[in-house]
C-alpha cells in the first residue's frame, strides 16, 4: 500500500522514456475533467525533456513540466496528481523542482496558466493578467479551441528576488 505521508522535492526525478504513457494518461484524464488541456502521446514525447514525476513502483502519480519560452520566462504545464494520490503533497514536490530548475536556468520568472489559483497562491504565485504574457498567447492560445474565452486564471511568479534599494550611509 502507497504511503500516505507528503514528499519532499527528493521524491521528484526527471521522466524518463519509460515515463512517457503515465504522464499521457494523467494529463488526459484530468483534461477529461475539463481541468487541463489534452495531449498527444506524440506531444508527451516531444517535450519529455521538460517534465518532472513522481513514480510510485512503476506507475507515474504526479507530473509537471517546465517549459522555456523566452530568455527570461518559462511556463509549468501539466501539472497534476493521481485522483486517489491527492493531499500528498506531491503536485507541491513537482513545483517546488519547477522553481529549483528555474533558478538553475537563470530564468527571472515562472507562470503557469490554471483553474485553480488557490493550489498556487500559498506557494508564493500570484495572479496575473494573461496578456503581460504575450508569448504565450501569440506562441500557443491563439491555436487552442478555448481562445479567446479561456476560463483559466494566469499566476506567475518571481525567482529572482527584485534587488534592495540602495542606502545611503
Amino acid at each position: 500500500m502507497p504511503s500516505s505521508r507528503p514528499v519532499d522535492a527528493s521524491g521528484v526525478v526527471r521522466a524518463t522514456v519509460r515515463d512517457a504513457e503515465g504522464i499521457h494518461r494523467l494529463v488526459n484524464f484530468w483534461a477529461a475533467q475539463g481541468q487541463m488541456l489534452p495531449r498527444t502521446l506524440g506531444e508527451t514525447y516531444e517535450n519529455l525533456r521538460d517534465f518532472f514525476v513522481i513514480r510510485e513502483g512503476d506507475e507515474v502519480v504526479a507530473c509537471g513540466a517546465l517549459h522555456i519560452t523566452w530568455a527570461d520566462l518559462a511556463e509549468l504545464k501539466s501539472l497534476a496528481t493521481a485522483e486517489d494520490r491527492q493531499g500528498r503533497g506531491y503536485g507541491r514536490a513537482i513545483v517546488e523542482a519547477c522553481h529549483q530548475e528555474g533558478r538553475d536556468l537563470g530564468l527571472s520568472g515562472l507562470f503557469a496558466l490554471t483553474y485553480r489559483p488557490q493550489f498556487f497562491e500559498p506557494l508564493g504565485w500570484r495572479q496575473a493578467d494573461v496578456m503581460t504574457l504575450p508569448r504565450k498567447v501569440w506562441n500557443e492560445c491563439y491555436r487552442c479551441p478555448k481562445f479567446p474565452g479561456c476560463e483559466e486564471i494566469a499566476m506567475v511568479i518571481d525567482l529572482v528576488p527584485p534587488a534592495a534599494p540602495a542606502v545611503d550611509a
